[in-house]
């Protein structure tokens, strides 16, 4: 969606104006820029176009979400931007709009790192996923209410997560085994009850949206916009969106050292608590499942298309029957 620099200009007027405004890459829902303001400070503005039609469920409101996040990760000193505005009111702009402060550093995506320097970000990653974990919400599901996805308890909300993506499947014409996946939540249904507290997941901490400092550590964490109120452990299923196996070593070790409690002993499938385990798949599952619909609406091209759906078609396959259905 074009956004002109007059009406970016038009809706930064509450904290400034933009001496230069620089479209930025990496935006998949919205419109990204970087603008610098008159008073010195760098901001990013994020506009997401009033049309909605081509979204998958769980992203209706993202902005919201990238909003409240952001807010609530800042508020408890986490490396993520601090929210300066959020216009709704679509006066300057044909959507809604966040605004940012600018992080400074480099993308772990963007680095050719050793085998030690890459150890070292994923503990670091680690000890971010426990901090952000810290933080209780009231329900479990996305917190978007233009979603409709959140419910009392984590099996409720999960449930209508999936009900969604099936729906969704439905809908953009992707054959998903709908049967299995529910014969699943309905299994271990007091597996996933065990999980009495919404905690804040970011759900996507892939190395693109991951900077980093000179001496490796985490200094941002950007595009909260998946965010959600869950089990940790999905967690886990965000940041190797097309893992089926082990957990890596090292996040888990950063988490253990922050205070987060995995339970998946060394990573190796087997090793740990077999619940846990199980709450793992479940959370994957439901990931494999966005990641063969939402190849469709998104309208992917390229040679790697065919092998990322063969992938999460796979990895969906061989959760369902590690969960015995």
């Amino acid at each position: 969606m074009p956004v002109t620099d007059a009406q970016v200009t038009a809706l930064l007027t509450p904290l400034g104006t933009p001496v230069t405004i620089t479209p930025l890459s990496g935006g998949l829902f919205a419109t990204v820029l970087r603008a610098d303001l008159d008073d010195g400070r760098r901001v990013v503005v994020k506009v997401l176009g009033a049309d909605t039609s081509r979204l998958l469920s769980y992203e209706h409101g993202v902005l919201g979400t990238e909003a409240l996040a952001d807010r609530l990760a800042h508020a408890a000193g986490l490396p993520v931007p601090a929210l300066l505005l959020h216009d709704t009111s679509r006066t300057h702009v044909d959507g809604d709009a966040i605004v940012t402060t600018f992080l400074d550093g480099a993308l772990w995506s963007g680095l050719d790192l050793d085998d030690a320097g890459t150890a070292t970000v994923r503990r670091a990653l680690g000890g971010f996923m426990a901090d952000l974990h810290a933080l209780r919400g009231q329900r479990f599901g996305y917190p978007a209410p233009e979603s409709g996805l959140s419910a009392d308890t984590w099996p409720r909300a999960l449930s209508a997560m999936v009900d969604a993506v099936l729906a969704d499947a439905v809908r953009w014409g992707v054959d998903l085994p709908a049967d299995r996946l529910r014969a699943a939540l309905r299994r271990h249904h007091d597996v996933l009850a065990a999980v009495d507290v919404p905690r804040l997941v970011h759900a996507d901490l892939w190395p693109g949206n991951l900077l980093l400092g000179d001496d490796l550590g985490v200094v941002g964490v950007l595009d909260a916009e998946r965010a959600l109120w869950a089990d940790p452990l999905f967690e886990l299923a965000g940041c190797d969106q097309l893992g089926a196996g082990a957990v890596d070593p090292d996040v888990l070790a950063g988490y253990r050292a922050g205070g987060g409690r995995a339970d998946l002993g060394d990573g190796t499938p087997g090793d740990g608590d077999p619940d846990a385990w199980t709450r793992l798949r479940l959370c994957r599952a439901y990931v494999a499942c966005l990641l063969a619909v939402e190849v469709v609406p998104r309208a992917y091209e390229g040679d790697w298309v065919e092998g990322y759906v063969r992938t999460a078609r796979t990895n969906l396959d061989r959760l369902l029957d590690e969960l015995g259905v």
